[in-house]
């Protein structure tokens, strides 16, 4: 990652040395994982779409434990995996809003909320910018070559209400609750980086 863009990590400090943990990024670029992975201070076990699992790819991913997801229905081979990481103190990097798009949090689904109610594990937002400029863009969705990319991890904190309740409505206030916090740490990071 290093040779191919110009990583700068910001806040890296702010997620937790040890214990369960989310981390939870924004998703706009092919590379936003794949950065995150070699940015962050902890191993990451990431919750994959199963259609990146071709080729060679699919043995390397199995192999640095990732999570692979069949997102055509409830996954619960992929959510026990991903628990199972929370309960021996790993950290799980997520994308909220499921797949790539304009990286805003505007469309935040449950299973954040799952996995930190359930897990009792903090989130750390993570905002991650790459340039928009069109030029020497061999893929759509991949930042030119050399270009900036900035990592900003944000504060640590609780999804849940104290209660310990996971309820159906338990998780739709907890849903809430994330995404008014990731969307403050996107428009901060935005803020700090100029982006």
């Amino acid at each position: 990652m290093y040779g191919l863009w110009k990583p700068r990590v910001l806040g890296a400090w702010k997620v937790p040395a040890t214990g369960p943990v989310i981390l939870a990024v924004n998703h706009s670029h092919i590379i936003d994982g794949p950065m995150l992975m070699g940015t962050a201070p902890r191993p990451l076990h990431f919750l994959i779409k199963k259609e990146a699992y071709v080729g060679p790819l699919g043995p390397f991913l199995e192999g640095i434990g990732q999570v692979k997801v069949d997102r055509s229905g409830t996954d619960r081979s992929a959510v026990s995996r991903a628990l199972g990481v929370l309960e021996n103190g790993g950290a799980l990097g997520i994308f909220p809003e499921g797949t790539r798009g304009e990286g805003d949090f505007a469309s935040l689904r449950a299973g954040l909320a799952y996995f930190a109610v359930r897990a009792g594990a903090p989130i750390v937002p993570v905002a991650v910018f790459a340039s928009t400029e069109r030029r020497s863009r061999v893929v759509k969705a991949l930042p030119p070559l050399k270009s900036r990319v900035d990592i900003v991890f944000g504060d640590a904190f609780d999804a849940g209400d104290g209660s310990g309740r996971r309820t159906r409505t338990a998780l739709d206030q907890a849903t809430v609750r994330i995404q008014d916090r990731l969307t403050a740490h996107l428009a901060d990071a935005k803020r700090l980086t100029g982006r």
